[in-house]
């Protein structure tokens, strides 16, 4: 049987009932970014006091490195790498900076990450449970955890980016100027705000008969764009998908013409359409604006609808934060809307 949206489940008491506990947990997220900045405030301002001179390299170790990467390669000063893999580059050693996100504490081969830095005698910063498989591996002399108790990612990596930042490796990533983007995003897509007024439930019934493709044009907004495409995928089942312009544009460009007459209650309805979601952090740069006029021309010359979430947070990481929190409330809602 094929599915359907029934957009007055976006204001049904009941409905929102169901799904309270996920739309609460998108609510809280700037207060898991307070509580993790208060957690490690008093290690955080140690560390950065002990003015430590600038490595070598800086090292992103784990799995959760490509957002420090997103964040950190067009800013850091010396050579950075993100190394999601087992271990380390072969060359790490003392001279260099060794950081990690392990918001749970208990995979396996970061902890053997971390213990490999340490036998390199390498600096090391970890963001991690204090009582956790992580935290037992990173004991050393030049080793610093920093406590971590929510198990959120990104409240984590705005802690090491904090770091990073007073001393001077990365951009400013103040911990209030994220909490206070999202907690403006929970408001505006909060459950309690009519649809008409409510921009995530707005767009969700905007997507509720395409296959959204979504688009973002600086490094972090594109990383944001991954992340809102998956989390449609695991909420709708959808085929969303997201890339870089040059990847997108034979989709908008094949896209066919929408039939007017189709019946979208028939047994069989007709394909879904692709609806071009662009994620606009207020990126300046040449190349981002034509690479995005490009996508806008090509989806209005085949009919495909477009769709703009924006962000006017004062930092890069306060945008990402507030564009991936603003498609995965889009997400739920979809989720809540399609019924059988």
């Amino acid at each position: 049987m094929s599915t359907w949206f029934d957009e007055s489940r976006l204001d049904d008491e009941r409905a929102l009932a169901s799904v309270d506990l996920r739309l609460r947990t998108l609510a809280e997220s700037g207060a898991r970014v307070r509580r993790e900045a208060h957690e490690s405030a008093e290690i955080l301002a140690d560390l950065v006091a002990q003015d430590m001179p600038r490595p070598r390299a800086v090292v992103a170790a784990g799995p959760d490195s490509r957002l420090l990467r997103a964040v950190l390669e067009p800013w850091c000063p010396v050579p950075f790498v993100a190394w999601p893999n087992p271990g380390l580059p072969g060359w790490t050693g003392s001279l260099d900076l060794v950081v990690m996100l392990a918001p749970e504490g208990g995979d396996h081969g970061s902890a053997l990450a971390v213990a490999e830095a340490v036998r390199r005698g390498a600096q090391v910063v970890v963001a991690c449970p204090p009582r956790s498989l992580v935290a037992e591996h990173a004991v050393g002399r030049h080793t610093t955890i920093l406590p971590t108790v929510t198990g959120d990612q990104l409240a984590t990596a705005v802690v090491v980016l904090d770091y990073l930042s007073r001393v001077h490796l990365g951009p400013s990533a103040d911990s209030e100027v994220v909490a206070a983007a999202l907690d403006e995003v929970a408001e505006a897509s909060s459950p309690h705000r009519d649809l008409a007024v409510n921009p995530a439930k707005m767009l969700a019934i905007s997507l509720a008969d395409s296959n959204p493709v979504v688009w973002g044009g600086s490094v972090l907004a594109a990383r944001a764009a991954r992340r809102v495409a998956e989390s449609i995928r695991r909420t709708s089942g959808r085929s969303a998908i997201a890339g870089d312009a040059e990847h997108l544009l034979p989709i908008l460009e094949a896209a066919k013409p929408r039939d007017v007459f189709a019946d979208p209650f028939a047994d069989d309805p007709p394909d879904r359409r692709p609806h071009l979601v662009i994620l606009d952090d207020r990126a300046e740069e040449t190349l981002v604006a034509e690479q995005r006029d490009l996508l806008v021309a090509a989806a209005q010359s085949h009919g495909v609808r477009v769709e703009t979430i924006s962000s006017h947070a004062d930092a890069e990481v306060a945008r990402y934060a507030s564009l991936v929190l603003s498609g995965t409330y889009v997400a739920e809602y979809l989720r809540l809307g399609l019924v059988e």
